[in-house]
């Protein structure tokens, strides 16, 4: 358990009970998920019941209780990219990666979800790696993409 880095994370936040989303949101950019030993403890500091925490965890999709790669890629299957392409994109991540959706490579450097909608229909289909998003992506684009994170 890494106690300093969760101790500083909560330092940030005086008033803990309604910054707990952004809480965890930072454990997660810390550790690329959110370890459990490290939600007791957030849990116990905070005094926040541990079912509250996973309560949230749970309703926030973007919130992962197994580990992430250092570079999460989010298709987005949302109704303008899905009509527009994006199941071909996300297949041609996949077999570039080696990887299906909901998994990560073996060497933890990326990870490969789909999402519901990134609010980027114009851009269809749209791709967000990290905090970059990437419009109107083609499958032969892919390869080019992913060799930016390499």
């Amino acid at each position: 358990m890494d106690i300093p880095t969760v101790d500083k994370i909560l330092g940030k936040f005086p008033e803990v009970k309604g910054n707990l989303i952004g809480i965890l949101h930072e454990v997660q950019n810390h550790f690329h998920y959110l370890p459990e030993e490290e939600l007791r403890y957030i849990s116990k500091k905070t005094r926040i019941p541990i079912t509250q925490i996973y309560s949230i965890i749970n309703f926030y999709n973007r919130f992962s209780l197994k580990p992430k790669g250092e570079n999460e890629i989010c298709v987005c299957l949302g109704t303008a990219c899905h009509v527009k392409g994006a199941e071909k994109v996300l297949d041609a991540i996949s077999g570039n990666l080696n990887i299906q959706k909901g998994e990560s490579t073996d060497d933890m450097r990326f990870s490969l979800e789909e999402v519901r909608c990134i609010g980027a229909c114009s851009l269809a289909p749209a791709v967000v790696i990290n905090e970059e998003t990437y419009g109107q992506v083609s499958p032969k684009q892919v390869t080019t993409i992913l060799k930016q994170y390499e």
